[in-house]
C-alpha cells in the first residue's frame, strides 16, 4: 500500500528541519534540530498526571504517574533517535499519553548518547533505572513486581537488551516488552533496508550512521554482542510476552519480523502489528494521520494488556 497522506505531510515538515544529509551535520546541530522538530509536533499532556524529573545513580529520567494512590504497573521507556538523538523533551507527550491511556507509571529514561557513549553505556543506564523502580518505585505508587520495558527504534534494542540481561543474571524478568519499529539487527542489506533505502523519516544511510555510532568501528566486539544486536541472540527462552509494531515503509521492518519469528519459534507469546501505510517515526504523526493514530492506540492497548495480565 502507498504511504498514508497524513504520514507524508508529517514527513514534509520533518524534511524542512532535518533535510537529507543532516546526519552529516555536527552532533550539536543534529540534536538541536531534532529537539526543535519534536517541539513543533509536541501535543499537550493529558490531565491527571503527576510529572517528576528524577535521578538515580547519575541517570536522569522523567516519571509520568496517574494521579492515584493505587499502585500502578511501571514502564521503563527508552526513546528513539538512533542512540544519538533525543531525550525527555523529544518524547514527553507520547510517554504522557501512554501513562494516561495504559494506566501505568512511565519512566522516560535520559540515557547516555552515542557516539560519545557507545554500547554498553545505554544498557548500564537502563539497569540503574530498573533497580530504582524495583527498590524505590513503591514510594511513587509503582507496583515494583509489575515492570515492563518499551521503546521506539533504538529504544526497542534497549528494551530487549534489558530483558536479556535480567535473564542472564537471574533477576526477576519484565512482565512484557513493547517494541515500536525497533532496531534489532545490524544487517543493512535485508530486503526492507534495500526496498526502503530512501524511505520517509529514516533512510538506509542514516541507519548506517546510527549503527556505527552505537556499535563503534568494524570489526569490533559490539557488532557480535547479542545484547547490542538482539536478532543475533541464540537463547531467548525466558523472555517475556512481547508486542512488536513494524511499519511497511521502514528500513527496520525486517528487524521486527525476524525477532517476532524467533519469539514464536520458542513459544513466547508475541503479537506482531504490521502497519502497511506507515513509515518510521509514525507515532509522532498520530495527530495528522489516522493510520498513525490507530497504530499509536494499538501500542497503548498493548501496554495496558501486558501490564494487567
Amino acid at each position: 500500500m502507498d504511504i498514508d497522506p497524513g504520514m507524508l505531510s508529517f514527513y514534509q515538515e520533518l524534511l524542512a528541519k532535518t533535510p537529507l544529509g543532516s546526519d552529516q551535520w555536527p552532533l550539536d546541530r543534529q540534536r538541536a534540530a531534532w529537539n526543535d522538530l519534536c517541539k513543533q509536533f509536541r501535543a499537550p499532556r493529558p490531565e491527571n498526571l503527576i510529572v517528576s524529573d528524577l535521578e538515580t545513580d547519575g541517570v536522569k529520567f522523567r516519571l509520568f504517574t496517574p494521579k492515584t494512590k493505587t499502585p500502578k504497573p511501571g514502564v521503563l521507556y527508552f526513546h528513539g533517535g538512533g542512540w544519538v538523538l533525543g531525550g525527555p523533551e523529544t518524547h514527553d507527550d507520547m510517554c504522557a499519553e501512554m501513562a494516561a491511556g495504559a494506566d501505568c507509571a512511565v519512566a522516560l529514561v535520559d540515557y547516555r548518547l552515542a557516539p560519545e557513549h557507545r554500547h554498553p553505556a545505554q544498557l548500564e543506564d537502563s539497569l540503574k533505572v530498573w533497580r530504582w523502580m524495583r527498590d524505590q518505585g513503591a514510594a511513587h505508587h509503582i507496583d515494583e513486581r509489575n515492570i515492563l520495558a518499551a521503546g521506539d527504534s533504538a529504544g526497542g534494542q534497549m528494551s530487549v537488551a534489558l530483558a536479556l540481561t535480567l535473564k542472564e543474571q537471574g533477576f526477576p524478568q519484565l512482565k512484557g516488552l513493547v517494541l515500536i519499529y525497533p532496531v534489532l539487527g545490524n544487517d543493512i542489506n535485508t530486503p526492507s533496508y534495500l526496498r526502503n533505502a530512501h524511505a520517509p523519516c529514516l533512510t538506509r544511510d542514516e541507519m548506517k550512521f546510527y549503527l556505527d555510532s552505537f556499535l563503534g568501528p568494524q570489526p569490533g566486539s559490539n557488532w557480535d554482542d547479542e545484547k547490542a544486536v538482539p536478532n543475533l541472540a541464540k537463547d531467548i527462552l525466558g523472555l517475556p510476552p512481547t508486542f512488536i509494531s513494524v511499519a511497511a515503509h521502514d528500513p527496520l521492518y525486517d528487524d521486527g519480523i525476524i525477532f517476532a519469528a524467533k519469539l514464536k519459534a520458542v513459544g513466547i507469546p508475541c503479537e506482531l502489528c504490521e502497519e502497511p501505510e506507515l513509515a518510521h517515526s509514525y507515532m509522532r504523526a498520530r495527530n495528522v494521520s489516522d493510520p498513525a493514530k490507530k497504530g499509536f492506540d494499538a501500542i497503548v492497548k498493548a501496554l495496558r494488556s501486558l501490564s494487567h495480565l
